[in-house]
């Protein structure tokens, strides 16, 4: 096994299991050891940089190498790498295609803020309430540039991955993918987790070889069918456990943590 230079790791469903506000202090001793034994990492996550510190128990440190919004922004050694955006252009073709659907609507973010573009409240709640209390109504375009742009339709999985599937055969130019039911992530097409690694790995002068990733969800498969050394936590989505080449034990039981600490120790036996 090649020496890591790289470790990313998903954070919910992956290092943060639901219904926890922060990961464990596990976690965290385990992601710290790793970087004081000179070896990257952070966080590949759809949330961006600022919601993703406290999570990590406000150890900026552990955020200063990630891919925030699902690679839109990459940040190396505390400084932004690289920032994707999502066009007023796009968004107003996809808000005037959502305003046709049921209970659908389109949401951006102005920093940490949600702005709803199209749809109604009441359906953004039943999809995402938490985002609601801070939420801008706008139904028009955003007046600031667009990183994080999400997508939403009431319904359970099943549904979301069929809204998923439509959207992505409707905008030949986006790319959506489903991190939760309800609620579907929106990327330029053909940017995701995976364009941020390689621009990661080019700049620290690394090879895909020495990068680990952790994932879970939908929106992990990029980066999980990319690196060799892919790993999906128990429980994982399907598409997830079928896309990594390694398995671990639950979230929940710092399945990730663990793994972590054998890297640093130089014990890990990966299987597949």
């Amino acid at each position: 096994m090649s020496e890591f230079k790289l470790i990313l790791a998903d954070i919910d469903g992956t290092i943060l299991p639901a219904g926890h506000h922060q990961v464990s202090e596990r976690t965290t001793a385990a992601l710290e050891a790793a970087l004081d034994a000179g070896i990257r990492v952070g966080v590949a996550t759809g949330r961006a940089r600022e919601w993703a510190i406290p999570m990590l128990r406000n150890k900026q440190r552990l955020a200063d190498t990630m891919l925030a919004t699902n690679g839109m922004q990459v940040f190396l050694d505390g400084e932004l790498l690289h920032e994707e955006q999502i066009s007023n252009k796009q968004i107003g073709r996809m808000a005037e295609f959502l305003e046709q659907l049921p209970h659908a609507g389109l949401v951006c973010f102005d920093g940490g803020v949600p702005q709803l573009v199209a749809g109604s409240i009441k359906d953004m709640e039943q999809c995402f309430p938490k985002y609601v209390e801070s939420c801008r109504i706008l139904h028009e375009l955003p007046s600031t540039p667009t990183v994080k742009c999400n997508a939403f339709q009431v319904g359970d999985l099943d549904n979301t991955c069929n809204f998923s599937a439509l959207l992505n055969e409707q905008f030949d130019d986006l790319s959506f993918d489903v991190p939760q039911p309800a609620w579907v992530n929106v990327t330029p097409h053909g940017w995701s987790k995976a364009t941020g690694i390689d621009l990661l790995c080019q700049a620290i002068g690394c090879s895909l070889d020495a990068v680990a990733v952790f994932g879970d969800g939908g929106n992990d498969v990029t980066m999980l069918e990319h690196v060799p050394y892919s790993v999906a936590v128990q429980g994982a989505a399907p598409e997830a456990l079928a896309a990594a080449r390694y398995h671990i034990g639950r979230c929940e039981d710092d399945a990730v943590a663990a793994t972590i600490e054998a890297i640093v120790a130089g014990r890990w036996e990966a299987q597949d």
